[in-house]
């Protein structure tokens, strides 16, 4: 990646060091297990890296002004990514289009679905500008 693509990318470090965690969690703990595990498990890796996570963070849904409810992620990093753990068959455009709208809640400008479901990690990086 050269350096001009390297600046586009938003919190590059921080985001690799995230799906670093969720490598780890599934090559320790297997895949298929239930989303709540993996979170957990994220959250153990967290701290052992001295990685900044809140788990379960309430923000709070505006709609014009007015606070219409809560959204709660699973967790967000260095108070700037949003982190949705997955156990599902795929990460689709619907994934992608609540991430967008978890993003646009929460006035944050990146986030990750990493996906536990199979032996093989899948994750997608959503950005808003």
């Amino acid at each position: 990646m050269d350096a001009d693509k390297k600046d586009d990318f938003l919190y590059a470090d921080q985001t690799h060091a995230i799906i670093g965690c969720a490598f780890e969690v599934l090559n320790e703990i297997g895949h298929g297990l239930h989303e709540k595990i993996y979170e957990n498990a994220l959250v153990v890796e967290f701290e052992l890296r001295d990685i900044t996570y809140s788990q379960q963070p309430e923000c709070d849904a505006i709609y014009k002004t007015v606070e219409i409810g809560k959204y709660v992620p699973d967790l967000t990093c260095f108070d700037k990514i949003v982190v949705d753990t997955k156990t599902i068959e795929k990460i689709t455009e619907n994934e992608r289009g609540k991430m967008l709208n978890y993003l646009k809640v929460t006035g944050l400008k990146v986030g990750l679905i990493i996906n536990f479901t199979h032996a093989r990690l899948e994750w997608l990086r959503v950005a808003r500008r």
